[in-house]
């Protein structure tokens, strides 16, 4: 079988092409891709848990304590102990990070536009079904033997 005819050739090609076009547009907000997934994901009004990013996005939580450092040195986030659970820190967005936040929901609205225009309903309705059952896939088969 020729990567091309692979599930994964096709998902992972795919992926980078969107990534490639979000860092394209968040490189004009002196952004990334990951940062606006990061921000995306963090809860306006109540803060985010920072143990509750990581998960929500994929990344793991080394990558997400640099990133959070980063962001937080730029005043884009700060950090806040949670007032029930001293234990729980609580991310919050400042001004700029609502900005650059916009920003991302902005594209991501922007390309979601783009692909309905050029997709037909039905075909949306059948690629989120079989992407579902790739996802449940992938979730079921951990031990695939070799």
């Amino acid at each position: 079988m020729k990567a091309e005819e692979t599930v994964c050739f096709n998902i992972k090609t795919a992926w980078h092409g969107i990534y490639r076009m979000y860092n394209t547009v968040a490189s004009k907000h002196g952004s990334s891709t990951s940062v606006g997934f990061v921000l995306l994901n963090i809860d306006a009004e109540k803060g985010t848990p920072a143990t509750k990013i990581a998960p929500l996005i994929g990344l793991e939580s080394r990558s997400l304590t640099r990133t959070l450092k980063n962001l937080e040195d730029a005043g884009i986030i700060y950090r806040q102990a949670d007032p029930r659970d001293k234990r729980l820190v609580r991310i919050f967005l400042t001004p700029l990070g609502k900005e650059k936040r916009e920003a991302a929901r902005q594209a991501v609205l922007n390309f979601n536009h783009l692909v309905r225009q050029k997709i037909a309903p039905e075909k949306l309705a059948v690629f989120f079904e079989v992407i579902n059952e790739v996802m449940l896939a992938s979730e079921s088969e951990k031990n695939i033997t070799v």
